[in-house]
């Protein structure tokens, strides 16, 4: 799984001009893509970091200060850009395969006791947001399970 993380001061999600999704204060928005290899075990993983990751002000996170998250399915994470001038989706998850994981990251999240806002799954979404610092960083559940590299 991907994520794009974005400290916010606030950020809102409609669709068809209805408000579907909404933080009025400080949090993290998250994109979340699904690919095609990713498992149970990847969305726990994700959600576990969301929660806990120090990138609030004052180095707080959702776990420590109560900030709440947006999470919104981002398929598009998986684009590849590298041949041609369309993107492939060949490692993006079907709907099928990606709601059940996008749902179980956000259930995840809610059972540590985060406030979870979310888009609409497969919906053509309009998010808008405040990014705060701008502060935004990548994260590939696939590299949190690698051991870091030696910075000597």
């Amino acid at each position: 799984m991907k994520a794009v993380v974005q400290r916010v001061r606030r950020a809102q999600v409609t669709v068809d001009d209805e408000v579907v999704g909404q933080i009025d204060e400080p949090g993290l928005t998250v994109l979340v893509g699904v690919s095609t290899v990713d498992t149970e075990s990847e969305a726990d993983l994700l959600a576990e970091k969301l929660y806990r990751l120090r990138i609030l002000e004052n180095e707080a996170s959702c776990e420590s200060s109560g900030a709440p998250l947006l999470v919104i399915s981002q398929f598009t994470l998986y684009g590849d850009v590298r041949r041609g001038r369309r993107p492939s989706w060949s490692d993006a998850a079907r709907p099928d395969q990606a709601e059940p994981l996008y749902r179980r990251v956000v259930e995840t999240l809610r059972g540590f006791g985060a406030r979870v806002e979310t888009g609409r799954f497969g919906a053509m979404m309009d998010v808008s947001l405040v990014n705060a610092g701008p502060f935004t960083v990548l994260i590939d559940s696939d590299e949190l399970r690698r051991p870091r590299r030696s910075t000597s």
